[in-house]
């Protein structure tokens, strides 16, 4: 069956508020870690992880940034108006230099309060600087708003720092604190980007490393942008009438090369931290794919849509998608990939290049459970009831878990 028709009702279950983790634990490598494999599950926790993967595996991990993409406005009233940077807006969506521009940028925005927005300006002034923000146009998705600010060698990124707040998941129901600064963001977290971190990484610590290390195991980074729409829950009856939130992908051609030499290594496992990550790396497959299909097609027509993993028929192996891939990169005389992404991985999905997912738990009637759902199939109901039975915390500041995906 298509997964267009599968019924969201199929993939809920029961998530009692106080099972929410609302902190962090105190140390991050404590957080207790389920193991799916073979049918059988195990617990441990992060700090043992190294103990659970196979030597000379590949780590793939997501090391995007979490930005402040919460900014607080008053209007002329007084009234708290909010705007909740979510991307660049305009046709190159590079977030690097969105993130450098000084003097002004302009992005797509979600707006709280957005009726009393009644001026055409809004401004925000402390001693050092001050930052303007003007309501450009309202899109179906979002508002684009132009900001503004003195003094102009700022960049936008070093405003955020400065003026927005830590854009900590809604179902947390409070403010950022400060414990938020720190513990909602990677310790490996490189490029500015995101507006929710990908959490599956926020367990990780030089100890972990260090003994993934001691034991052979690589580790590589790809950079996909989290967007508000992670949160997005399946309000749809079927599948098929969600749209998937796009995600901005940025990778390196030797992050490209690493990942082909590891699956043309049978013995190789390729584990994807995260579902960011996951969707990233089986992104590459896809458009391995197109490029195999077509030597001479474009940057914009890489792009992987919502159903391509099911609409495309395709019978070539990950290897082979890898290696065409290169030789299109390397035609292009490219020396990375900066594409975007709406894949939907959900039951149906088999792994074209993972071999194992570490996730945390995610909520009911969401895609990111769907995708838990496509690398364990049914089991996802015993591993989640085992999890709710066993004390384990659930969503961004909760445990998380190592699950190895039946790829026959």
């Amino acid at each position: 069956m298509h997964p267009r028709h599968l019924s969201i009702k199929n993939y809920t279950y029961s998530l009692p508020d106080e099972r929410i983790a609302k902190y962090p634990l105190a140390e991050r490598d404590l957080s207790k870690l389920l193991i799916y494999k073979n049918g059988e599950i195990n617990e441990d926790v992060y700090r043992n992880l190294a103990l659970h993967i196979p030597e000379n595996a590949l780590l793939v991990f997501n090391n995007t940034k979490v930005i402040h993409a919460r900014l607080l406005f008053k209007n002329a009233n007084g009234t708290i108006i909010e705007i909740f940077c979510l991307e660049p807006a305009g046709e190159n969506p590079e977030m690097a230099s969105a993130m450098a521009k000084t003097k002004s940028a302009r992005w797509n925005c979600m707006i709280g309060r957005a009726s009393k927005w009644k001026e055409k300006i809004l401004e925000f002034r402390t001693e050092d600087y001050t930052l303007s923000a003007e309501l450009v146009e309202r899109t179906p998705d979002a508002f684009v708003v132009e900001f503004n600010w003195q003094p102009e060698h700022f960049t936008f990124a070093e405003i955020l720092d400065r003026t927005g707040m830590m854009p900590i998941p809604p179902y947390l129901r409070r403010a950022s604190e400060e414990i938020d600064q720190s513990r909602y963001q990677t310790v490996y977290a490189q490029y500015e980007g995101s507006v929710a971190a990908p959490t599956a990484g926020l367990h990780f610590t030089e100890f972990v490393f260090e003994k993934l290390k001691a034991k052979h195991i690589e580790s590589e980074y790809v950079t996909l942008h989290v967007g508000a729409g992670t949160f997005k829950p399946v309000k749809s009856e079927t599948i098929g009438e969600h749209l998937m939130h796009a995600e901005l992908m940025d990778v390196k051609i030797e992050t490209i090369e690493h990942l082909l030499n590891a699956v043309s290594n049978k013995k190789k496992a390729v584990i994807a931290v995260g579902t960011t990550s996951l969707r990233t790396i089986e992104s590459l497959y896809w458009m391995g794919v197109k490029t195999n299909l077509n030597p001479e097609c474009s940057i914009h027509e890489l792009e992987v849509n919502q159903w391509d993993a099911y609409d495309i028929p395709v019978s070539i192996s990950g290897e082979q998608a890898l290696q065409s891939f290169l030789v299109w990169i390397k035609k292009n005389d490219l020396q990375k990939i900066l594409c975007k992404t709406r894949i939907m991985i959900a039951p149906g999905y088999r792994l074209k290049i993972a071999d194992a997912l570490i996730t945390n738990f995610h909520q009911p009637d969401s895609t990111l459970l769907l995708l838990v759902a496509a690398v364990v199939g049914d089991k996802w109901k015993e591993i989640y009831d085992y999890a709710l039975a066993h004390n384990f915390r659930f969503l961004s500041y909760g445990d998380g878990s190592l699950l190895w995906a039946d790829k026959e």
